[in-house]
């Protein structure tokens, strides 16, 4: 799409997420930085770049600046780790959460690499957070340091992805007004549960495919097995269950507000939005929409926009599915990242005609 010579380094990279969506829309990856080690083998056997860990509060800018070498433009993307920011610690003490101040480590690395562009993707709460207005300060030190800033919530089935993801994307270019790209489906073409994974081997709860280990389900009990079996896709607990399969806890006024636990997704819509603990039921609809079980590692994965051949560890003795749930939900949409990515060479092929 353009003459330049585009490359990128992923801060928090996770399993590489956002750095496989911006391989697949033509953007080189130096590297990607994370302090979660158990991301090393996902990150570099799927996007083909190294895995540096480490702390990005103690990464040193020289550090950065050297692995982009002499490449033409230099893309830097942040994505800090958004659980400071979600909708269930958004009442917290975020004083004691260093976590949110990654944001400022960010800012520190822009202010002394200069990258051309600038990407970060979070959560929208993140624009609610009135304390400490991290990101706030954080575009206003981007338009300090020369940088045209363009941010939004994008929903995720605006862009081919089969679920109902909200996210708050931030682009940002020394080069002149950058945005993302329009959305590319209509909410007739969004792509439904069943379009996703319809296509998937059956399998029981607490079973893999033979075929592929990572297409995996959680064990359930016998009780939550009668729970999903009077589960209705898109319905509810309070509707649907007998009386003695009811939670105490679910019967307050609080617990009756979390309709959605141990519900069925709908095949015909969206999944809702995966979390890292998307692989159990009683975490929220995360129930397959026939079969008596939550959805499994592969199913998450695809929901959130991974291929299908994507690799979360070496072989199946080496499966910890916890830890791989949880870096599924943790991941940027590699759709999101590759949709991200193109908006980034798209701006720099205008840019350049205006030259």
């Amino acid at each position: 799409m353009t003459d330049y010579n585009v490359s990128a380094v992923d801060l928090f990279c996770g399993i590489g997420g956002l750095s496989y969506g911006f391989k697949e829309a033509g953007i080189n990856i130096k590297a990607g930085i994370d302090f979660d080690n158990t991301c090393k083998y996902a990150f570099e056997a799927n996007c083909g770049s190294r895995f540096i860990h480490a702390d990005v509060s103690k990464v040193k800018s020289s550090e950065v600046l050297d692995m982009f070498d002499n490449d033409d433009i230099k893309v830097l993307v942040g994505c800090a780790p958004c659980q400071p920011f979600s909708t269930y610690t958004l009442k917290g003490d975020k004083q004691k959460d260093s976590r949110w101040r990654l944001l400022y480590e960010f800012s520190r690395i822009i202010k002394d690499v200069k990258p051309d562009i600038v990407s970060m993707e979070n959560v929208p709460n993140l624009l609610k957070f009135k304390k400490e207005p991290v990101f706030h300060n954080f575009v206003k030190e981007l338009e300090e340091y020369g940088y045209h800033v363009w941010y939004d919530i994008v929903f995720s089935p605006d862009y081919g992805i089969p679920q109902k993801r909200k996210r708050l994307v931030l682009l940002a270019s020394k080069k002149g007004k950058i945005e993302l790209i329009k959305p590319t489906h209509t909410p007739e073409e969004y792509i439904s549960v069943r379009k996703a994974i319809g296509n998937l081997e059956k399998i029981s709860s607490g079973e893999a495919s033979k075929k592929d280990f990572i297409h995996k389900a959680s064990k359930i009990s016998e009780k939550n097995l009668k729970r999903i079996r009077q589960s209705i896709p898109g319905g509810s607990w309070s509707r649907d269950w007998d009386e003695d399969l009811k939670l105490d806890c679910h019967k307050t006024t609080k617990g009756q507000t979390y309709v959605s636990v141990y519900g069925r997704m709908e095949w015909d819509k969206p999944s809702p939005t995966m979390t890292t603990f998307c692989t159990g039921i009683g975490n929220g609809r995360f129930g397959h929409p026939e079969q008596d079980r939550a959805i499994s590692l592969r199913e998450a994965a695809i929901l959130q926009s991974f291929p299908q051949s994507y690799k979360f560890t070496d072989k199946k003795e080496n499966l910890k599915f916890g830890q791989v749930s949880r870096q599924i939900g943790n991941a940027v949409p590699p759709k999101l990242g590759e949709v991200i990515g193109i908006s980034i060479m798209k701006h720099l092929k205008e840019m350049k005609k205006n030259v």
